[in-house]
């Protein structure tokens, strides 16, 4: 029995470093000037706010597609493939802070274990049904 242990980690660090994008937004404000609700004005200031608002976007993809692909294939796979998701959304964020052209890279990474995360939960998903025979 996989008591998916792993993965509520990764999902608790997938959070955190949420939590830590935006400190980062506040940083930016504080640094700016720039007061909240105002989001523009200051191109640093509103990189933050894109990584952040583009993290809060991917969340709903990411952590439903690494719990189910942990149920139906492996937990510690699933918490591998989820570490590199942060990971990628670290290199994204460090990237688009400093300039919007360098966050491909992270860009890249986190998405690529989104749709591995996906597509293999769906596909195993899909699998299952068709072997019960429903």
């Amino acid at each position: 029995m996989q008591t998916h242990a792993y993965v509520a980690i990764v999902t608790l660090v997938a959070l955190l470093v949420y939590v830590w994008m935006g400190v980062r937004v506040g940083g930016a404000r504080k640094k700016s000037g720039i007061a909240a609700p105002t989001m523009t004005g200051d191109p640093e200031l509103e990189r933050h706010i894109r990584v952040q608002a583009n993290t809060l976007e991917w969340l709903p993809i990411f952590l439903p597609s690494l719990w189910l692909f942990a149920y139906f294939w492996n937990d510690m796979v699933a918490a591998g493939l989820g570490v590199v998701w942060i990971i990628g959304r670290i290199v994204y964020a460090l990237g688009y802070a400093a300039a919007a052209n360098k966050r491909e890279l992270g860009f890249m990474i986190q998405m690529t274990a989104a749709a591995i995360l996906l597509f293999g939960a769906l596909g195993r998903a899909i699998w299952v049904l068709a072997a019960v025979g429903a």
